[in-house]
């Protein structure tokens, strides 16, 4: 496989460092050189979370050049539109519509980007989704996280049957039904809907 540069991003509290866990696991099991990385900064109060993962044959650092990316998986679309710089030319951006307003813009000392993140259509292949809407038809809201690597598994060379293993290996064993169910759905997800 050529290497793929996949970007995660995100809020505290959307699994974005279990995201990051699940895709890297799941390309070192296909037998990928994988080097990842991840940063959670103020977590704990919704701050920004975002890793980074390079998988390919031979890889040698976690950090994806900037214009290098192939996919950015977005749990919040102001996060998704931060880490866009770092997205070359054809690359995917899967963006979920659930907005998390920063604190300057709950207090009306800034404006959400709307028209930023718009633009975003015009340089990148975007697939929009309301992720939690999707983990709810799954019968657990907390996997929409699932959802999104569900999307993200139809752009890498990864068996299916392997992102179902290492789901079972990483989520409560309460929750493995539920996870499973949504990763079909985000595979399954059309951006047409």
């Amino acid at each position: 496989m050529d290497t793929k540069n996949i970007m995660v991003a995100g809020v505290g509290g959307q699994g974005i460092v279990l995201m990051t866990g699940i895709i890297s696991q799941a390309a070192a099991r296909d037998g990928y050189d994988v080097k990842t990385n991840d940063v959670v900064g103020l977590a704990q109060r919704g701050g920004m979370v975002w890793g980074s993962v390079r998988i390919g044959d031979e890889i040698y650092s976690p950090n994806i050049p900037v214009g290098e990316g192939d996919i950015l998986l977005g749990m919040e679309p102001l996060e998704a539109y931060r880490w866009s710089h770092l997205m070359g030319e054809n690359s995917t951006m899967v963006i979920n519509k659930k907005r998390n307003y920063p604190t300057p813009v709950l207090l009306e000392k800034e404006k959400y980007p709307e028209e930023d993140i718009e633009k975003l259509k015009e340089r990148f292949n975007i697939i929009t989704l309301d992720a939690e809407k999707e983990a709810k038809s799954a019968g657990n809201i907390k996997v929409a996280n699932t959802i999104m690597i569900g999307v993200l598994s139809k752009y890498l060379h990864i068996r299916t049957e392997t992102w179902k293993n290492i789901l079972r290996e990483n989520v409560p064993a309460k929750s493995i039904d539920e996870n499973i169910k949504a990763f079909e759905i985000g595979r399954n997800y059309s951006n047409n809907k």
